[in-house]
């Protein structure tokens, strides 16, 4: 029977920088051999990186000798973590140029996709020479199965948040190696992702058979700005480059080390917290500041910001909640596993039980929506009162809250301050289900990999560019298999980021295993 074209190439209507892979065939039934082993890509892009030339697959000495797959990935990690794509401006298109050169000696096909600029309509017709000047691209490349089944997608994205130098002990983007681990600005979020999932790729590409779908790596930029001109864009104006599609894997969801007495957690993310971003402007008379006045911008900002920071929103416990703790309950310390069973039973009849649990500020995000204060704007001397004082909220709202009330709710709570209050951004969250060939697959290998392991469907405090593609009908977890402690976790926007290369390893070859696994149920 006919399958509406479902595993039909992409088309390029958008001019994509095309590339096929090396091999003659749809699918090469051996390794790269000594072709490979002479051809060394020198990893420096223009100026970026002092790192010298590497050979990045998958030799290293020119004497064939097949390198460690931890190595060669803490090796490309590193080398991206030297390109510069902090957002704004992003400008993430060398990161893409060069993981699609790795990609290409994998012999996978890919294409650069180039993105407009945000100051230009996205249905705005571009020639080549424009085209050729965007800063921002997404890295596409594909692994071809047999066509029995619809693809799946591997997410990341390119584009990082800032680091603070003097917060760090190493540079954050020098991409440094030492004892064992990749320390750097997005080693974890999510230039980590985009290798790992690459590497998937090319080590199935190793396989003598193909796998029944297709595997398609996507690595888009601006997710950590809401993704408007990344994943968003894509979704929006070039859905074919998802082949139809039946599931995405994406950041959001990790695997929790083993500690003493609790087993490790594979979180999958299936839904996740909708962003309601808020700007609070306070605008009052300039003058010399000799002689301060009460209703100056900044003091009103002030008292509106006091006012937010008094709200203490309600909480209430969804149905995937619900579940999330249910299935941590064998994880969870002794007196409380009763209460994770029932936990909106519980947070409303122990009140010794609520307060242990909301202490925790992550569990604390899960049953309530919640705010924090950001961005501080004000005078830019200390002897001048400003106009304007402006700042913005991250609050981040329960699944199925809407935006546009919270947002009046504070425009409400802070009305005595004369503050006007804007939205800046916002989405509404889907989820995904459970009952699926890919979920099962997640589970099968967590019993072979981590036999005393607990697979748990999560609600994500944060959010990721997954809802795109959710609201285009995928179904998309968020899951990466990186076994993380809490410290490890700190990281993610924080100081000093880092993972170990035995991570990088261990994960890559679990993601593969998870596709492997998911082939053989292809036909659930």
């Amino acid at each position: 029977m006919a399958m509406r074209g479902r595993f039909n190439a992409p088309d390029s209507r958008a001019r994509d920088r095309l590339s096929s892979p090396r091999g003659s065939g749809r699918h090469r039934t051996h390794r790269i051999g000594s072709t490979l082993a002479g051809l060394c890509l020198a990893v420096g892009i223009g100026p970026f990186a002092p790192h010298p030339a590497l050979a990045i697959w998958p030799f290293d000495s020119g004497r064939g000798e097949e390198r460690p797959l931890g190595e060669r990935a803490a090796e490309i990690l590193a080398r991206a973590i030297t390109i510069p794509t902090v957002n704004p401006p992003g400008d993430e298109r060398p990161l893409a140029e060069y993981l699609l050169e790795v990609a290409r000696e994998a012999e996978l096909e890919t294409r650069l996709v180039p993105v407009p600029p945000s100051d230009r309509p996205t249905t705005e017709a571009a020639t080549e020479e424009e085209e050729d000047a965007w800063t921002r691209a997404i890295g596409w490349a594909r692994l071809p199965g047999r066509g029995d089944a619809r693809p799946i997608v591997l997410l990341s994205h390119l584009d990082v948040v800032t680091a603070d130098p003097e917060e760090w002990t190493v540079p954050p983007f020098e991409g440094r190696i030492e004892s064992g681990e990749v320390i750097g600005r997005g080693a974890l979020d999510a230039k980590g992702v985009a290798v790992m999932q690459l590497l998937a790729l090319a080590e199935l590409a190793h396989r003598d058979e193909p796998l029944a779908r297709d595997v398609i790596w996507l690595a888009t930029p601006d997710e950590e700005l809401g993704g408007a001109r990344g994943a968003g864009w894509l979704v929006d104006q070039r859905p074919d480059l998802l082949m139809d599609a039946e599931f995405l894997l994406t950041e959001g969801g990790n695997i929790r080390a083993p500690t003493a007495g609790a087993p490790a957690v594979w979180g999958v993310s299936v839904i996740e917290k909708s962003p309601c971003w808020l700007s609070l402007e306070a605008r009052g008379a300039p003058g010399h500041t000799s002689a301060p006045v009460a209703s100056a911008a900044v003091p009103r900002l002030v008292g509106a910001l006091d006012a937010v920071r008094r709200i203490e929103t309600r909480v209430r416990v969804l149905p995937e909640v619900e579940r999330m703790f249910a299935a941590l309950a064998p994880a969870a310390p002794l007196p409380d596993r009763t209460s994770y069973r029932q936990l909106g039973r519980a947070l409303d009849a122990d009140r010794s039980f609520r307060r242990r649990f909301l202490s925790n500020p992550a569990r604390n995000a899960l049953v309530r929506n919640t705010i924090a204060i950001t961005v501080v704007e004000g005078a830019r001397r200390t002897n001048v009162a400003p106009s304007r004082a402006r700042a913005h909220l991250d609050a981040r709202l329960l699944p199925g809250e809407s935006c546009e009330a919270f947002a009046a709710a504070i425009a409400n709570v802070v009305a005595e301050h004369s503050v006007h209050v804007e939205t800046l951004l916002h989405f509404e969250s889907g989820s995904s289900p459970v009952d699926t060939p890919l979920y099962r697959a997640i589970q099968q290998v967590a019993a072979r990999e981590d036999p005393d392991a607990i697979v748990v469907p999560r609600m994500s405090a944060g959010f990721t560019d997954a809802h795109y593609f959710r609201d285009h009908g995928l179904i998309a977890y968020g899951f990466v298999p990186r076994w993380l402690s809490a410290d490890d976790t700190r990281g993610i926007h924080g100081a000093d980021e880092r993972v170990s290369t035995a991570n990088l390893e261990r994960g890559t070859r679990t993601l593969v295993a998870i596709l492997e696994e998911l082939d053989g149920l292809s036909g659930d």
